[in-house]
Order: structure tokens, then C-alpha cells, then sequence
């Protein structure tokens, strides 16, 4: 692969001081422009890590890891020699030598030097505020400290209840601890949300058991022995706590920039002009430190890009013509699972304008649109639910091409209008944290095209769903060459029309040029899988090898075992929870000695047999079924396992019984076929050591109840599970998951696991929350019927195969000789155990070439 040519010793040098997410796009740019291979680059890194993404940093609550939030791509430093020093901050510029003073005392000259320092936390002055126990919310090293913390603690605080703040109080919930938040405004989130927004916000969060305090501030931080044991407010009264969290905003960190003689602003913030340029023109400043020349300091991370575009353009004296002269501070997020969103004039400031208000305290949404006397969309602000934001925002400026009115009554109320992405202009800003219009998504095809190329949607992430609601539909979504249908239609053909055999559907609704042929390799195993899950509901058999069925499974279900590189089979017993007997144990053990099996123990919390031939399985079943065991289904699109940790029953730390839980889902859901694999696990604390968030459906103990994700994926490409619910019951936890497994089966594409199925379906998360939660399409009741038919109709299937002499004709190598082995099924030892014995392809000598 081409490499970056090395800078010459003559090449100019640029320093960048800091090494955050605008940093990070900084050095992006430069690179973009070819300027990475023309000068030498150094980037001096306060933290001990590379750029990480601060805007997801909550995520690391629900179990991204430090790596999983990198900004930075692999190889990408080395391939355009960029030096970086993480851990060495600068500590001091002589701008008369051009020099900078790193803390390990290492000295660099620079030709053009760039500020990208960011900002620090603000926190109050009031007395104890450096207490054990105080802590901030900026950086991964303050969420490992107040995790660390929190382990001790009952009761958190968090001062400010701004963005951060909320953040951060879900962070303190999430750990466990009864949480307060204590803002000084009259409502939360003061500088995004109105009187009317912020209501509905507070409304929102005291549901989900959170403390807010409007309207009164911190005056000292209570403390006994150094540690913090609470804090008395601004009204008087006191509070008990443990843990305090500072997030009352932040304030630029120019301090580099007074000390060398710069020119800051009178309230903080390197002054630069619409070229990102400083007092010195050889110093350049972007991000949260810089003063715009509109006079005010950007806390979001589009303007910071913005800046750092301008600032990279301008140092490679590029064609293009930038300049930074303010910016759109439009947001959409989602705190504590809430959506809220504002955009343009949402406070309503321009003379004249009018307000459009839809609320609904019930329900906890609240939705405001700001319009001129002419009708042009001036702003608005949206509490709960935020979906038409990714088309509002863009309209902000036009008039749109229906009335407000019935851009925020709710469906069902006032005939409202959906806006399709045809009714924005061409010029249209979709993505804001990278500044890409309508037009540039437009000319890719698809979304990774789109990322790959623009940027678009790898910012925060809200443009996603109109980018694609903008790209060109697939011209073909069938199944396969015999099928015009996709997966989640067939399956709803097959249970409306009780539709019982592959030919019946194919014959019905297959493509005419199929009809009466056989299928193929890609439909077969799909509606294979589709009728055993529908069996119980359709009135087709239970049993997957009994007539046409048989010919229309995969490989690994025609002898209900794994296929083996050398043509052997493994057995895998189910055992649920990851509990077993020491007579279970031994029974394994003896079967596989007798029968000279390889054993291996699982992630799965099971004990795998490898090196069975075909004919032994019915013997091997037969020993395990009469010792209390079942098919773990292995081999299957089902469920496999459902792993637990010890639980409240020995461990200290554990506050519910994961072991009990764990057996009752995997008892409950085994044998259930469907689209893909499914994995699940049972964590009896916070501490998750039965890794549930990586799992299809993972549920994790609190002092309350149960919290259930899905959609986690610990395979070739991880995905940590999303929250679903909270603090649920026994009952309503195996009602929800029962709701959750029959809505992936009805919906879900062929071979797509869980994790790119809720990242598929429009409205993501928050569209799954509707459907099961809240009953949105009216189809609960039905789902758990479909679930209560597949338990009530459950068969354990190798039991099943050896009760029928018939189902047992099958499992033999050659059936005019049932009794002999397949002779190139061979092993030898190694480790005392056996392993495959291949024939490693050779080649003789080529002669007389």
C-alpha cells in the first residue's frame, strides 16, 4: 500500500495544541488537502488518549468502551506521518521564537501554530467543592473516577441541569444511585428548551424516579472526614449525598494564549477572525476556545468542524473560499431517553413572530414552532418527540408547504401532513455537524457511500434517517430469484393465509417463472424457518425433519448438529443458565470418553462434544436424553444460550437472581426458530459480568427490577445493546421479551441478527419502544399469543427423533451399508484429546518447465 512521503527537513511545521474531536477533524482536513504530505505535523495531547467522541461519551455507561468511542481511524497517523504525543500537554508559547514548551520539556518550532484546547468545567466556588467525592463530567478519566465512586455511594447529586448535566444524572441512575439534579435556572435545559419545553422535560424525568431542584443553586458542599455527605441549598434546605457531580457549564481554556500575549476576549475566548486566524497570524485557534468574529464562543461540536475547515483551508492556501463567521446551534438529542430538540429562533426573539404550541402533559410531549408574520419557519423547539426534526430544521427560513398547525399535531389529531425530503431545496443543510446540503447526499447511493464521502450522519447521528429517507430505493427487494416478497412478508403471508408448505407459498406467491419449481438455496432455509416458528399457530407439524421440511433446512439442521470441517458433528446439550449438577457433569464426561469426543467449554456457559460421526448421534442423544439433558440447538437460527452470573444467591455485589431468571427465559424461549441466532444473557448487578449488553436481549439486575436491552451484537461487527425498559418486574420482563422475539420474527430480514434489524427499522429504538411499550399498532396481545403457542408447543427434538424409528433412518454415512463409518473421517491426538486429521493438499515438483 502507497504511503505518505516523509516531510523534508525543510518542510514547514505545524503544531496543533490539543487533541479533541475538533482537533481530530483538523488533522482530517489537512490531510484531505494534501498538506500532510508538504509539511511535518505535531499534535501535542493533553489526555492519555487519541481524539475520542465526547458528544457520545454517556455511552461508556451502557458499555462502549474507550476504543469504541476513538475518533481516530486505525493507521491513520502513521500513514500521513502525523507525530502524535498523547499524556504531553503544552505548557507554555514563545511566539517570538515560534517555539513551544511541551510538559516533558521537549521543545518545537512551528511555521503555523493551532489552539484547539477546548474548554474546562465550570465549577461554583461554594465551599467543599474539592471534597472526596466531587467530581466533574468531561472526560473519560472523570467517568472512570465517578464509576469508581460510585460503587461506595447511594445518593448522587448533579449540579446544573443543562445538556451535561442530564447526561450525567442518567449516568448516576444508571449506576444505581438515587439521583438529584439541582439547577439554578427556573427550568431545565435553560438555553434549549422554553418555559413550556422544560416543563414537559421536568414532567418527563421525575417519572423515571430522577429528584430536580429548579430555581436554586449549590452553597456549599456538606462534608465529614474530607468526603462529601451532602450539600445545603441556595433556599435553605439541605440535601444528603455522597457523590456530587459539577456541570454547570464550561468556560474557554485560553489560558496558553494570555500567558504568550494574545488577544482574548473580555469574557474569555481566543479572538479570531472569519479565517480562524488569532492576533498573530501565524496562530490559529478553533473549537470551544476561540472567540468568533461574531463575538461568541461555540460549545457544539458542528461549529468547532466548521472552524477547523476554515482554519485547515486557509493554512493550505486552498482554492476554496472559507470563512467562519457564526453558526447554526440547532441540537437534537435524547437525555435520559427523552427527545428534545431545538432549532433557529426557538426562543421566539424576532420582533413580531408567532408562536405554534401543541402540548401534551400526558404523554410528556411538547412541540413549538416560531413563525414570522408571513408564515417563514423562524425556529421551534420539540420536547419527546423530536421525529420531524430532521425535516423541520432544514425548512427553517422558508415558508413551508403546509400549515404549522399540522406540522405538530400528533397523528390521528387535525389530518397532519408528513413532509416528504422532495419538499427541501436542494441547498438544504441535513447533516449540521459536517455542513452537507440535500444536494451532496443525493449524488451517493447508499448510506455507507454517504459517511464514506461527506461525513454526513458519523457526527451525532440525527440526520441518519433522513439521509436515508434521501437515497433511491433498492429496484428489487425480494427475497430471491423466487421470491418478489421480502422475509417479514412472507411470514405475514404464511400466518394470514395458513399457508402450511413451501410449494403452497412458492405456488401462490412466488415469481410466475418459479411457480412449481423447487426453490432455491436462499428461500428454502427462509420459509423453513418461518413455518417452524408459525407451527403451533398454522397447524404444521413441530418436528423440522418430518416431510417437506426436511429437504428445506440447512446443512446443520438435516442431522440437528453442527457440521465439522472434516465431516464430524458436535453435540451440544442445553444448559440453561449455565447451571448444571456434578451428576450432569459427569455424565458428560463419561459420553464423551466413551464415545472419544473432543470437550471444550463455551462463552456460552455450555460444554461442547466435537467428533461425532453421523451415525454415533442417536447414541449420544440417547445417553444425554435419558441423563436429563436436551438439543441445545446449536445448529440452529434459535435461540442458544441464556448466560448468568451467580447472582444475589452468592455473590455480594448481586442484588436479583440472575441464575433463576436465566434459566426461566432459556426455558422459555428454547427451540424458537427465527431469522438469525439469538443470544441472550442475565447480569444480576451493574457490574454485568454476564456481558448482557453484547447480547440479542440482555437484561441486568437493579434494586428494582430488571432492565432489559436489545440489540447488542458481540460477533465480527459488536454492537452494545440499546435500554428498552426499566425497573421491570418478573412478569412484565418475560411479557416484553416475548413481546420483542415475536416482533424480530415477524419483521426481521433473512440471516439478519437483532442488532442490524433495530438499526434497520424506521424509527429505531424509539419506533420498538412504541410498538412494545405502548402498544402503538394495537399488536401486542397477538405477539404474546404467538409466543404462548411456541412454549405450550414446545419438543425437545432430539427426544422427538429417538422415539421414531423412522426420523432415525437418516443418520447414517451411506445408506446401503447403515452400520459403516465414513472412512475420511479420521483424528489424531493431540493435547489428550483428538483433533481433525486433514489432507493437506501437496504439490509435486513441476518437471521439464
Amino acid at each position: 500500500m502507497a504511503t505518505t512521503p516523509l516531510p523534508t527537513p525543510t518542510s514547514p511545521t505545524i503544531v496543533l495544541v490539543g487533541h479533541g474531536m475538533v482537533g481530530q477533524r483538523f488533522l482530517e482536513a489537512l490531510a484531505d488537502r494534501g498538506v500532510t504530505d508538504r509539511a511535518r505535523v505535531v499534535v501535542l495531547c493533553e489526555e492519555p488518549r487519541p481524539a475520542y467522541d465526547r458528544v457520545q461519551l454517556t455511552s461508556y455507561f451502557s458499555g462502549k468502551t474507550p476504543d469504541d468511542l476513538s475518533m481516530v481511524e486505525d493507521g491513520f497517523m502513521a500513514r500521513h506521518s502525523i507525530e502524535l504525543y498523547v499524556g504531553d500537554p503544552a505548557e507554555s508559547i514563545d511566539r517570538a521564537a515560534r517555539t513551544v514548551t511541551a510538559r516533558s520539556g521537549q521543545v518545537f518550532t512551528y511555521d503555523t501554530l493551532v489552539l484547539a484546547t477546548g474548554s474546562y468545567p465550570f465549577v461554583p466556588p461554594v465551599p467543599g467543592k474539592d471534597a472526596r467525592g466531587c467530581f466533574v463530567y468531561r472526560t473519560i478519566e472523570d467517568l472512570l473516577a465517578i464509576e469508581e465512586y460510585a460503587k461506595t455511594a447511594t445518593t448522587g447529586a448533579v449540579v446544573g441541569g443543562g445538556l451535561l448535566g442530564l447526561e450525567a444524572a442518567g449516568a448516576l441512575k444508571g449506576l444505581g444511585l438515587a439521583t438529584h439534579v439541582v439547577e439554578f435556572a427556573p427550568r431545565l435545559m435553560p438555553v434549549q428548551v422554553d418555559e413550556g419545553g422544560g416543563a414537559a422535560l421536568l414532567r418527563t424525568i421525575e417519572r423515571m424516579g430522577l429528584t430536580v431542584h429548579t430555581g436554586t443553586g449549590t452553597q456549599e458542599v456538606l462534608t465529614e472526614d474530607g468526603a462529601v455527605t451532602g450539600m445545603r441549598l441556595s433556599d435553605g434546605s439541605e440535601l444528603a449525598t455522597d457523590l456530587v457531580v459539577f456541570s454547570a457549564g464550561v468556560r474557554p481554556r485560553d489560558q496558553l494564549a494570555r500567558d504568550c500575549g494574545l488577544t482574548v476576549g473580555e469574557r474569555g475566548g481566543i479572538a479570531v477572525d472569519a479565517s480562524c486566524r488569532t492576533s498573530d497570524p501565524a496562530v490559529y485557534a478553533i473549537g470551544e476556545c476561540a472567540l468568533a468574529s461574531d463575538g461568541r464562543v461555540y460549545g457544539l461540536v458542528a461549529p468547532g468542524y466548521e472552524m477547523a475547515l476554515t482554519a485547515a483551508a486557509t493554512i493550505a492556501e486552498a482554492a476554496e473560499e472559507r470563512a467562519f463567521t457564526g453558526a447554526d446551534m440547532s441540537t437534537k438529542l435524547k437525555l435520559l431517553g427523552v427527545d428534545v430538540a431545538s432549532f433557529g429562533d426557538a426562543h421566539g426573539t424576532a420582533e413580531g413572530c408567532l408562536d405554534v404550541v401543541y402540548s401534551d402533559s400526558r404523554s410528556g410531549v411538547y412541540k413549538k414552532l416560531v413563525v414570522d408574520g408571513e408564515g417563514v419557519l423562524l425556529g421551534g423547539v420539540l420536547v419527546g418527540d423530536a421525529e420531524a426534526y430532521g425535516m423541520l430544521r432544514p425548512l427553517t427560513g422558508t415558508v413551508p408547504p403546509v400549515s404549522p398547525e399540522q406540522l405538530v399535531l400528533p397523528a390521528g389529531a387535525g389530518a397532519p401532513v408528513a413532509l416528504g425530503p422532495s419538499a427541501l431545496p436542494d441547498d438544504a443543510v441535513i447533516c449540521s455537524c459536517h455542513n452537507v446540503t440535500k444536494h451532496a447526499i443525493t449524488q451517493c447511493a447508499t448510506l455507507p457511500e454517504v459517511k464514506k464521502c461527506t461525513k454526513a450522519g458519523t457526527g451525532c447521528g440525527s440526520c441518519v434517517k433522513l439521509i436515508g429517507q434521501l437515497l433511491p430505493e433498492p429496484a428489487d427487494k425480494g427475497l430471491c430469484g423466487c421470491f418478489s416478497y421480502t422475509r417479514g412478508e412472507l411470514y405475514e403471508i404464511s400466518r394470514t393465509l395458513r399457508l402450511t408448505s413451501f410449494a403452497a407459498l412458492l405456488d401462490s406467491h412466488g415469481r410466475e417463472e418459479a411457480r412449481g419449481g423447487e426453490g432455491c438455496e436462499v428461500c428454502k432455509p427462509t420459509v423453513a424457518s418461518i413455518l417452524a416458528s408459525l407451527a403451533p399457530t398454522i397447524g404444521v407439524g413441530g418436528y423440522i425433519l418430518d416431510g417437506e421440511q426436511a429437504s428445506l433446512q440447512d446443512t446443520n439442521d438435516h442431522f440437528l448438529a453442527n457440521l465439522q470441517r472434516n465431516g464430524s458433528y458436535s453435540v451440544v446439550p442445553r444448559i440453561p443458565g449455565g447451571e448444571i449438577t456434578p451428576e450432569k457433569l459427569i455424565v458428560i464426561g463419561e459420553v464423551a470418553r466413551d464415545f472419544g469426543l473432543y470437550t471444550k467449554i463455551t462463552g456460552g456457559q455450555r460444554i461442547d462434544m466435537f467428533g461425532a460421526r453421523v451415525e454415533q448421534l442417536p447414541a449420544i442423544w440417547t445417553r444425554l436424553v435419558d441423563a436429563g439433558f436436551e438439543s441445545g440447538h446449536a445448529y440452529g437460527k434459535s435461540l442458544r444460550t441464556v448466560k448468568s452470573c451467580v447472582g444475589q444467591t452468592w455473590c455480594r455485589y448481586g442484588v436479583q437472581d440472575s441464575v433463576k431468571m436465566a434459566i426461566q427465559l432459556e426455558l422459555r424461549y428454547r427451540g424458537l426458530r427465527s431469522p438469525h441466532k439469538l443470544k441472550s444473557a442475565v447480569s444480576g448487578c451493574a457490574r454485568e459480568c454476564a456481558e448482557a449488553q453484547s447480547k440479542d436481549f440482555g437484561v441486568i439486575a437493579t434494586a428494582n427490577g430488571w432492565n432489559l436491552y436489545v440489540g447488542g451484537n458481540g460477533g465480527a461487527t459488536p454492537r452494545h445493546a440499546d435500554l428498552l425498559a426499566q425497573d421491570l418486574s418478573d412478569a412484565e420482563l418475560v411479557r416484553l421479551i416475548d413481546r420483542f422475539l415475536m416482533f424480530y420474527i415477524r419483521t426481521a430480514d433473512r440471516l439478519e441478527r437483532t442488532s442490524v434489524w433495530l438499526e434497520r427499522i424506521e424509527g429505531g429504538l424509539d419506533h420498538l419502544r412504541d410498538v412494545l411499550v405502548h402498544d402503538s399498532l394495537g399488536l401486542c396481545d397477538e405477539l404474546e399469543a404467538l409466543m404462548a403457542a411456541h412454549v405450550a408447543d414446545y419438543q425437545d427434538e432430539w427426544a422427538a427423533t429417538l422415539d421414531d424409528p423412522e426420523r432415525l433412518r437418516r443418520f447414517v454415512s451411506f445408506v446401503n451399508a447403515p452400520e459403516a463409518p465414513d472412512p475420511s473421517v479420521r483424528f489424531v491426538p493431540e493435547r489428550d484429546q483428538i483433533k481433525p486429521d486433514l489432507t493437506v493438499l501437496t504439490i509435486g515438483t513441476l518437471e521439464g518447465v
